[in-house]
């Protein structure tokens, strides 16, 4: 069993201690890097001073990014499905004159 290590995040100006496998470091800390990056463009752009609303907003623009790759995964399975059914309804007919 690999030993946890502890980290500290910086997310608009708190600190977090966290307690994590090695293994997770890398992704938390580029995370964290992403989530004070969007922070602070939010409060130039849009002149937003509570942390509150601009991390909701970080929260939003980072949910819809997933989400939207679902529904883009979920179109892309449905066109590969019935790209296979009419390959398959194609190889059948085939089969059949034969």
């Amino acid at each position: 069993m690999s030993e946890k290590l502890k980290i500290k995040l910086s997310i608009a100006d708190r600190m977090y201690p966290l307690t994590i496998d090695p293994s997770q470091e890398e992704g938390l800390r580029k995370a964290a890097k992403n989530i004070d990056q969007l922070a602070k463009k939010f409060e130039q752009n849009y002149a937003v001073r509570d942390k509150q609303d601009v991390l909701a907003m970080c929260a939003l623009q980072f949910a819809s990014k997933i989400e939207q790759k679902g529904i883009e995964q979920t179109k892309g399975t449905k066109e590969a499905e019935e790209r296979l059914k009419a390959l398959t309804e194609l190889v059948n007919l085939q089969l059949a004159s034969k």
